[in-house]
């Protein structure tokens, strides 16, 4: 007869856990991303670059797996592109000279902060044989570099980082804004199984372009970012997309002014605004599209053109009463060619102004953390890379379509370091649930601790011969733990568990098989307590006891063994 032995697995803490922390003195005051590299998620062997650790891959592979699911759900498919480009196609899109950029020795190639170029070259190259592949929507997640010159906020804002990226491909604009609407309600259901609250804002396009944008924000005063939200039609803004009106005109108010032409040089804009405030040229841009926002403000070259046609558009916190500068060109006489556009708001909004899209609410402004951005690319890459298809008409000919384009990012760096940010307090990190390194800390009493006890009431089982069952039992039901078995205290054990952030600490001690848990997770929200439900159908059965704090939380647990699964998922299911 064979016997055959099976094999427990013990999960166990990873090497680098703990490795610096006997000498970590914690405090709310340290910067988040010292903190991170304290605790062994990360290190920095040069400012904006980072390493690593096993327990900081786990955080990144979770938030990774959340993509993938919901990303593949709205049939997007990976790739994977080189993180290297050669400059020819940036030259092309006139993103070649952009500050930063890392290029390479010689200045052939790149180091890609983005793959707008490389994907449509790849795309032009595999799938242009029919326009029957269209559509077509791809995404990967590899490293992007970015050449800051200082660094800071640590995995904020690096030279290297870890992104999302994915791109669509569509044959005209109607079917390329379903495709931008299927990838929001993705990025509706990613950020939610993220567990932290956020806010999806209107934004602007930037250096990447295109007609439609939107960024995703976790709110939190450390953020670099302002958005602003109307209390009556709940629009959503960034500071460069909110629109807004006075409170009321203050007609006493010094008025500065700057100067713009129109592209073909055919008209001299002047743009009023209050000279206490920031003026933003692209609300110039949405009542005279054909702007040229880099265009000099030097107006010599109208001195002796009095036929050049002048708009003047005045901010609406101005009036006819406002202290406006003189008009520089004195010989200009033809006001048959001036246009006046008055009531235009042209100046960055302010907390507590009138919404400019319903223009009832109020705005309010909140500090806030970018991590993520969706852009409708239009045929911003498309056209100057000569991205089209063959498409059969309905006379049956055949016609160049230009592929329309959208461009998704998500940035996994940054949202580690911004739950990290959002989620601390006077014990240390509280990851959610989801992208906890694990979910669990199992800690054992010590074995001279249980020895002693064993020959004080002269026992003759060791509980620790028990507590392999309980392994047993995790692995079996699935449950994210890891044991510390390392040969610091119990006590130091589970401090340290919660100063890394880890949800739950089971704790196997002398009072086995009745089993300890201790919550250290953040809820979901501050009435999401399902647990409670469990706990009126299952105490009996499981002798199940609560502990909780001053403010009425549960902050123990005590059951019997065969009811540690039930528990476990019960309050995990909370967090």
């Amino acid at each position: 007869m064979i016997i055959i032995k099976r094999f427990l697995h013990i999960k166990t803490v990873p090497k680098s856990y703990g490795n610096q922390l006997s000498k970590f003195k914690y405090s709310k005051q340290i910067p988040t991303h010292e903190v991170l590299t304290k605790l062994g998620y990360i290190t920095y062997p040069r400012a904006g670059l980072v390493n690593w650790s096993k327990m900081g891959l786990l955080i990144q592979n979770k938030i990774s797996q959340i993509i993938r699911q919901r990303m593949d759900e709205i049939q997007f498919e990976e790739v994977s592109l080189s993180l290297i480009s050669h400059k020819e196609l940036w030259k092309l899109t006139n993103r070649w000279d952009q500050e930063e950029i890392f290029k390479l020795v010689g200045d052939e190639y790149l180091l890609v902060p983005t793959a707008e170029e490389e994907i449509t070259n790849y795309v032009k190259k595999q799938f242009l044989e029919s326009y029957k592949n269209f559509p077509l929507a791809l995404y990967q997640i590899n490293p992007k570099f970015r050449n800051e010159k200082r660094p800071r906020g640590g995995l904020l804002r690096g030279k290297e980082f870890l992104m999302k990226d994915a791109y669509s491909f569509d044959l005209n604009e109607s079917e390329a804004m379903k495709t931008y609407e299927k990838v929001v309600g993705a990025y509706h259901k990613i950020f939610q199984d993220l567990g932290i609250p956020y806010v999806k804002a209107e934004a602007d396009s930037g250096d990447i372009g295109g007609s439609l944008s939107h960024e995703w924000h976790y709110l939190n005063s450390s953020g670099e970012d302002t958005v602003f939200e109307c209390n009556e039609c709940h629009n959503v803004s960034n500071m460069e997309k909110a629109l807004s009106y006075p409170k009321e005109i203050d007609e006493t108010i010094e008025v500065s002014v700057k100067y713009f032409t129109t592209e073909d040089k055919s008209t001299l804009i002047c743009a009023y605004y209050p000279s206490n405030r920031i003026l933003e040229p692209k609300f110039i841009q949405n009542e005279i599209p054909d702007i040229d926002l880099d265009s000099i403000n030097d107006l010599s070259e109208f001195n002796h053109d009095i036929s050049t046609r002048i708009v003047r558009i005045m901010d609406s916190r101005l009036s006819s009463r406002s202290k406006f500068p003189d008009f520089p060109i004195s010989n200009f006489i033809n006001r048959s060619l001036i246009t006046t556009l008055t009531d235009i708001p042209i100046v960055l909004a302010q907390e507590g102004e009138i919404c400019g899209h319903c223009e009832e609410g109020k705005l309010s402004a909140s500090s806030a953390i970018e991590v993520g951005h969706t852009f409708y690319l239009g045929d911003k890459y498309s056209k100057p890379l000569d991205l089209e298809v063959d498409v059969p008409t309905l006379n049956n000919s055949i016609e160049k379509q230009r592929i329309m384009m959208g461009c998704y990012g998500i940035g996994i760096s940054r949202i580690i370091a911004a739950i990290a940010e959002i989620n601390r307090d006077e014990k240390g990190l509280k990851w959610p649930r989801s992208i906890a390194p694990w979910e669990v800390t199992v800690v054992e009493v010590s074995k001279q601790k249980q020895l002693k006890n064993v020959n004080d009431n002269n026992h003759h089982n060791n509980p620790q011969d028990n507590f392999q069952e309980i392994y047993n039992i995790l692995n079996q039901a699935n449950i994210d733990y890891r044991l510390d078995n390392r040969s610091d205290s119990m006590g130091k054990k589970l401090k340290q568990s919660d100063l890394l952030g880890i949800p739950l600490s089971i704790i196997l001690g002398n009072q086995y098989p009745i089993i300890e848990i201790e919550v250290r997770g953040n809820k979901k929200n501050n009435n999401n307590n399902s647990w409670l439900q469990s706990y009126t159908e299952n105490k009996d059965q499981f002798d199940w006891k609560v502990e909780t704090d001053a403010q009425g939380n549960d902050t123990k647990h005590y059951i019997h063994k065969d009811g540690l699964v039930t528990v476990v998922n019960s309050l995990l299911n909370d967090m």
